[in-house]
């Protein structure tokens, strides 16, 4: 079994709070005597069990927010943080190589990795996180390695469903997946159903999937939709085609701010193409399953340092 790499939620109290009711009296208009009711009593004491439940709530909530805001890295604030980041998580087979390992090690490894990014995101505030975890081009890599990693796509999905519930991260699986192992088609569609209503974190998992092919995709679309009289072509905007991409089940924050690739490599490799358009783009050195809090951390700063203009000119 896995272990759990979400935050415990909410954390407990080490000193639970305790309020005594005072008996109020009340005065009787009619006759200037003190009196008490026993339903007058019972309703104050009703009132005032319900403050100190409400209270007793109140303070495990409260001192995880605390503890939220203190568990950001150094140098980080939380209104500069991406909203969505994208990551290209390269370097597992070479990870492997360097050890005299198999590339099934580095795969290993790199699921490991990709755990902990997912629960750095999701306790950080991240709203979208968004992972390269398998190209269209991958399909021409061996039998072994390629059965191997099915099976572990289908062990992140099986192993941290009960996590992704407490956690409130909604999971979607974009790509061809036509492609994919039936078994694996029925568990990417039961994760997204299930995870549907989360809104803490959006978790969206790329399997076989290919930028250029999804533009593709869309375009077909819409030439139906104008075939069948639906749609003008003048009234094709850029709004229009990414409605039409995979990447529209993430309706909040469909553009990453961030995108990383781990490994020292230097390109995009067909991801995220028309998402990535003003992307700030950070390259790591560290193969992939090395890649961790530091790594991450020092990504996020990077971006933060950044001034993003869109096209526009800024005065400083």
């Amino acid at each position: 079994m896995a272990t759990s790499f979400l935050l415990q939620w909410p954390p407990t109290s080490s000193t639970p709070l305790r309020r005594r009711c005072s008996s109020n009296m009340i005065k009787n208009p009619t006759t200037t005597t003190t009196t008490t009711t026993a339903a007058v009593l019972h309703k104050q004491r009703a009132l005032c069990c319900h403050c100190v439940r409400s209270a007793e709530a109140a303070v495990p909530a409260a001192a995880a927010e605390e503890e939220e805001e203190a568990q950001l890295p150094e140098g980080l604030t939380r209104e500069s943080l991406p909203r969505h980041v994208a990551v290209i998580m390269d370097g597992n087979s070479r990870w492997a190589r360097a050890r005299g390992l198999p590339s099934s090690a580095g795969h290993e490894a790199g699921y490991r990795s990709l755990r902990e990014i997912v629960r750095l995101s999701h306790k950080w505030g991240i709203k979208a996180l968004t992972v390269y975890a398998f190209s269209t081009e991958n399909w021409h890599r061996p039998k072994d390695e390629v059965d191997f990693l099915m099976m572990l796509f289908e062990r992140l999905i099986k192993d941290n469903v009960d996590e992704f519930m407490r956690g409130g991260i909604r999971v979607s699986i974009i790509g061809d997946l036509s492609k994919l192992p039936k078994s694996l088609q029925k568990l990417a569609k039961e994760i997204e159903e299930s995870t549907i209503n989360n809104s803490r974190l959006n978790l969206i998992v790329a399997i076989s999937y290919s930028g250029r092919s999804d533009i593709v995709q869309a375009c077909r679309k819409i030439a139906q939709k104008v075939e069948q009289g639906l749609l003008e072509p003048a009234d094709i905007t850029e709004s229009v085609i990414a409605q039409e991409l995979e990447t529209n089940c993430n309706i909040e924050f469909p553009y990453p701010d961030l995108l990383i690739r781990s490994s020292g490599e230097l390109r995009l490799s067909n991801f995220l193409l028309w998402e990535s358009a003003y992307a700030e783009l950070y390259f790591a050195k560290t193969y992939w399953p090395d890649f961790g809090e530091a790594d991450y951390a020092e990504a996020l700063r990077s971006f933060q340092r950044r001034q993003r203009r869109f096209g526009l000119r800024i005065d400083t």
